[in-house]
């Protein structure tokens, strides 16, 4: 079993690329985790987190995130070695997200920002009936007549 939970802070703003060849959205973030206790020196520590995200939550990471926001995935870890310009192996651990939940979120130009429980995003696109509709407007409990 390869599964993998993480809740962080973006620690930069997502990379947005293009696969060559598809054209698939594929996005990069490195996400702060914090460690459950603190070091030796009452410090806190955090892991720091590479995480590949692929289509359409991929393009509403990188519009919607930015560096600083809280965010949840989940996904397995995988593993990939490449061999670098001086010829060196180089191995790299990263998330291969399958879901991914906005927990703050808003727009790259300081706009909305909102706990938003209900913003998941699976791999697969499916948005689910909250599409980011920022002009909904909220409804008194008392104004429904059943």
């Amino acid at each position: 079993m390869n599964k993998v939970v993480l809740i962080g802070r973006l620690t930069k703003d997502p990379e947005l690329r293009f696969a060559p060849g598809t054209g698939n959205a594929v996005a990069t973030v490195t996400l702060a985790v914090d460690r459950r206790f603190p070091n030796k020196d009452g410090q806190r520590e955090a892991d720091f987190i590479p995480v590949v995200i692929w289509g359409k939550p991929a393009e509403s990471t990188a519009n919607y995130m930015s560096k600083g926001r809280l965010m949840g995935v989940s996904g397995r870890i995988q593993t990939r070695s490449y061999e670098a310009k001086d010829g060196t192996r180089r191995y790299v651990t990263e998330v291969i997200a399958e879901e991914v939940q906005f927990l703050e979120w808003g727009n790259n130009n300081g706009g909305v920002s909102r706990n938003n429980n209900n913003s998941e995003f699976g791999a697969g696109g499916d948005f689910g009936s909250d599409s980011f509709d920022m002009d909904m407007t909220p409804v008194d409990d008392g104004d429904i007549p059943f």
